[in-house]
């Protein structure tokens, strides 16, 4: 995504693509649907519909051609994706899927089955941040003339959308953001604020702060090499990073 033939400033391009698209369908789609019931029979979270849906529109103006999706779980954002991609008749050149369940990965083959997406598609089971810590040495080695082992991975991605538990998600979006493209956009939700006061033998309280203090880093870090934008929707705020 260069400089916008519509005139926007390169520091204004997010703003354009987090806003809504009026174009794009409002109610969710009926196979997203069905995996959102699914969710909550399981006890598993999801991102709102708010936020899926604004992904969605981000992604319809991004057109991307590479896609990275970090913490696919059983696919409710995918079936958003496949969605779009499907009513455009338009496929990727690579849609790589990370999951660290190896059971939720047998899920994801099946819904890429289902929206005939498996030629393009790569569903990777493994824990995110070793998987990207492998490719990046790999692609140090290659950098020095060693020969590039097959990663899963693409070199880099037109758009990355990152999830994972609230402690963990600055640590996953600063070990991606090497792979997103230098015109490329990479999305995540807010991880949830520590609330009140955390005893220092509760760890579950305090890996939710730790977790907090590494995303309020993680923004400063990265304000001089990205433009970051913030849009608040029902559900969280959804935060979106382009290179400079």
């Amino acid at each position: 995504m260069g400089e916008s033939s519509d005139g926007i400033e390169r520091s204004e391009l997010l703003v354009h693509v987090l806003a809504k698209d009026p174009q794009q369908p409002q109610d969710e789609p009926l196979i997203a649907s069905n995996i959102n019931e699914q969710l909550q029979h399981m006890g598993l979270s999801t991102w709102s519909i708010s936020l899926q849906r604004r992904v969605r529109d981000a992604l319809g103006r991004l057109q991307p051609k590479t896609l990275l999706e970090v913490g696919a779980s059983v696919g409710h954002r995918t079936a958003w994706m496949l969605d779009l991609f499907e009513r455009e008749e338009r496929t990727l050149q690579a849609l790589t899927l990370v999951e660290q369940g190896g059971k939720f990965g047998v899920i994801l083959k099946r819904l890429l089955q289902r929206y005939d997406a498996l030629d393009w598609s790569n569903v990777v089971v493994g824990d995110p941040e070793r998987l990207a810590a492998e490719h990046q040495a790999w692609s140090l080695a290659a950098a020095t003339g060693a020969e590039l082992s097959q990663t899963p991975f693409e070199p880099t991605y037109d758009a990355i959308i990152v999830d994972g538990p609230s402690p963990a998600r600055a640590e996953l979006v600063s070990t991606y953001l090497p792979l997103l493209h230098p015109n490329g956009v990479l999305f995540t939700v807010e991880p949830d604020m520590p609330t009140g006061e955390v005893a220092d033998d509760d760890e579950v309280g305090m890996a939710l702060v730790n977790g907090f203090n590494r995303w309020i880093q993680l923004i400063s870090d990265t304000q001089s090499s990205h433009h970051v934008a913030f849009m608040p929707l029902f559900g969280g705020t959804l935060v979106a990073w382009l290179p400079v």
